[in-house]
């Protein structure tokens, strides 16, 4: 079956192009190139068809380029990248793989992309940025507990720099900004309990949703909800990367210590009420009163200060009655 992806490469939004020329190109039949066009609306995409004329996009794609994501990375970058159209998950097939430590895989689109705790991961063709990165830890798996914190932080030094504002880090991994949820860290770990520590980092970042795909996706946002210029795909990728490649070996070294009091700058629940929800059921609340040296939320409640790490606990704002 012809896939949409490759019929949607050839279009752009400055003209239409025809069916025809579309199906001569790629070497199909015309009726192969508007069955897979049909099938556009799954990805989030909108086409302008006008009859006897042909498709154009209704909104201009940057798709994912090697070459521009390498050429913006720093010299001796740690880091060897992968690109692909289709993709159940990022994660799971360099997991597969047991790719080794600077291993990038990047996707324009996910069929299986995941959050934390198993939520499905929305994702939008063009429109996001879905990479997962392999990098392997020299210490034990206890000494990774605040990793994915300080991902965040390198997610927000990265769009900073680019010129976003407004942007903030909530406990244990997520990057919000004025209307939602921004990005999400999904981070698995392989190795001995002593270590090495083979840990992969999956990221989710939204830079343009569509309307039914912020309906879709419960409060989310996206980098037009900052205050920043429009993104620049490709760019702001080997940003990224850039500041993964500096804060992940510093992480290595020497934990999340050193990051505790940015991230807490960063913090938007800073000295709020929240619930505490565990596995079964069971729930406390209390105020949030910062993070400590290894990651772990730090709650003053009824019974005293308890210290909370990310496991399979989702962590709720108390409102205002």
């Amino acid at each position: 079956m012809l896939h949409t992806l490759t019929i949607i490469r050839q279009l752009n939004a400055d003209e239409f192009t025809s069916g025809e020329v579309i199906a001569k190109q790629l070497g199909v039949s015309r009726s192969a190139v508007s069955a897979a066009l049909n099938r556009s609306a799954e990805f989030g995409i909108e086409l302008e068809r006008r009859h006897g004329v042909g498709y154009k996009l209704t909104q201009p794609i940057e798709w994912l380029n090697a070459e521009s994501i390498k050429q913006a990375l720093n010299r001796h970058s740690p880091f060897s990248l992968n690109l692909i159209d289709e993709i159940e998950s990022t994660n799971r097939t360099l997991r597969q793989e047991c790719a080794t430590t600077g291993s990038v895989l990047a996707a324009e689109w996910q069929t299986a992309g995941r959050g934390r705790l198993g939520r499905h991961w929305v994702g939008s063709l063009g429109g996001s940025l879905l990479f997962s990165v392999v990098w392997r830890f020299n210490g034990g798996i206890s000494r990774l507990a605040g990793l994915s914190l300080a991902v965040g932080i390198a997610l927000t030094r990265a769009l900073e720099k680019q010129g976003y504002q407004d942007i903030g880090l909530k406990w244990p991994n997520d990057l919000h900004c004025a209307k939602g949820k921004l990005a999400g860290i999904l981070i698995e770990l392989s190795g001995d309990t002593l270590g090495p520590v083979d840990a992969v980092i999956g990221i989710g970042l939204n830079l343009r949703l569509s309307q039914s795909e912020r309906l879709n996706a419960n409060h989310a946002a996206d980098l037009s909800d900052c205050s920043g210029p429009s993104p620049a795909r490709n760019l702001l990728f080997a940003r990224i990367l850039n500041e993964l490649a500096e804060l992940l070996p510093s992480f290595d070294q020497s934990g999340f210590a050193p990051l505790r009091s940015e991230w807490e700058d960063r913090h938007i629940w800073q000295g709020e009420q929240a619930r505490l929800i565990s596995p079964d059921g069971l729930e406390s609340s209390g105020k949030i009163i910062g993070i400590a040296d290894d990651g772990a939320l730090r709650i003053a409640g009824e019974n005293g200060l308890q210290v909370v790490y990310a496991g399979d606990i989702s962590l709720r704002k108390v409102t205002a009655a």
